[in-house]
């Protein structure tokens, strides 16, 4: 039986589907492309921005003119189950809450999933999932609600039997890992989950995907110093104004960000951060846009992700009175970008003749392999004698672009 698998949206979503196909893998399923003539097709769909819903609506119609029996899950199938049913009324549409349970309806089985097999050389382990915050212009909790924790053992169990597979980095993701063992009895913090991986792995890398500035503490911070905990955060801004934070219901200042950057910065030399950015928030004016610009360019961020605000129904933003126009947005956008462009190549050339350690993803054509650094960089390898998800220390000598290149070097 073959099933071609597609994704939109976070790595939660990224999680999920390498969890269903790993576990269809293991039952004697064939993971195939949309060209292949599956047999089944599951779309796992994204509803973040109106962009995402374009999207998702588009990979849908392409499943169903492959001639797959379609099944469609994820965030948008969660809020918009009538327009998918216009599309074709014959798909099946699975909950999000239900999403592992597609495993069954494929296989005609009732066995809870569980698969540690995963498509990628960094796997993700979702620790986490749904949200209590209720930010002003976020869809996402009334599609995932609200926090669940997966138990300690469970983690434990999923890195400790990626490593036996010889993967050497783990992902730690969720929708908001902030709240990580709030809900657990006894509660916990997403510090504690990462000592108990550090005492009872070997594994050489912990990521961890995006968190809240809120839930970075001092102990998170200390941990970061740890070789085996990544060099990289990603810690969402959304805006550099305090009036537009307000407005998008933040629960924090531009101020509490500049001084929870610096510490980290000052306690992790040379860490790499990253942001998300929303341009042209209901209201947002000239003045509040260069706030945002300013505080930015002062920052000493690796990259941002920008996005152009995208209303969503049924979130207060959608309703808000003083929607900024679309050029505006673009042109804000393309003003942001070029900043993110001039932060991006900086740090890049802040690693030269640097060493670092680079997990091995794919081969290239001109006998090279690309991977990722600790401090999330991709890097170009001048080998091709390394598998997949090896850990390789390399010794950065150039940019070629976005990338940087090195070659592999006997660490000292």
């Amino acid at each position: 039986m073959k099933v071609s698998i597609l994704t939109l949206g976070c790595k939660v979503n990224q999680a999920e589907s390498c969890l269903i196909g790993g576990s269809l893998v293991n039952r004697g399923f064939s993971i195939v492309t949309l060209s292949d003539q599956p047999d089944y097709c599951i779309v796992n769909t994204c509803t973040v921005t109106a962009k995402s819903d374009y999207q998702s609506r588009q990979l849908i119609r392409r499943a169903v003119r492959a001639g797959a029996k379609v099944i469609v899950t994820g965030c948008y199938s969660q809020l918009r189950n009538d327009e998918i049913q216009r599309i074709n009324g014959n798909i099946d549409i699975v909950k999000n809450n239900d999403k592992l349970n597609i495993i069954n309806m494929l296989t005609k089985e009732s066995e809870e999933c569980k698969s540690y097999f995963s498509f990628r050389s960094r796997p993700y382990i979702k620790i986490q999932d749904g949200c209590n915050s209720a930010c002003a212009y976020c869809i996402v909790p009334k599609a995932r609600g609200k926090s669940r924790s997966l138990e300690v053992s469970e983690i434990l169990q999923q890195a400790l039997a990626f490593e036996s597979r010889g993967y050497n980095e783990i992902v730690l993701t969720g929708i908001n890992i902030g709240f990580f063992g709030k809900d657990l009895k006894p509660k916990i913090k997403l510090s504690d989950i990462l000592i108990t991986l550090l005492e009872k792995t070997t594994i050489q890398r912990i990521r961890l995907s995006s968190i809240e500035l809120s839930e970075i503490g001092n102990e998170l911070i200390e941990l970061l110093k740890e070789e085996r905990i990544c060099r990289h955060l990603h810690i969402p801004l959304q805006s550099g104004d305090d009036a537009v934070l307000k407005r998008m219901d933040r629960s924090y200042s531009a101020g509490d960000y500049v001084r929870i950057i610096e510490s980290i910065i000052t306690k992790v030399p040379g860490i790499a951060i990253g942001t998300d950015i929303i341009v042209g928030f209901p209201g947002e004016s000239e003045k509040e846009f260069s706030n945002t610009r300013e505080l930015l360019a002062s920052l000493p961020l690796s990259y941002m992700h920008i996005f152009p605000f995208s209303p969503r129904p049924d979130t207060p933003a959608f309703k808000m009175s003083d929607q900024i126009a679309f050029i505006s947005k673009r042109e804000r956008y393309n003003e942001l970008n070029s900043l993110n462009t001039g932060k991006k190549i900086a740090y890049m050339s802040s690693q030269m003749n640097k060493i670092l350690d680079v997990i091995i993803e794919e081969r290239c054509d001109d006998q090279t392999m690309i991977g990722t650094s600790s401090n999330y960089l991709k890097i170009k390898v001048c080998s091709n004698g390394y598998p997949r998800k090896s850990l390789v220390h390399v010794r950065v000598s150039e940019r070629e672009g976005n990338i940087l290149k090195g070659f592999p070097i006997v660490k000292p």
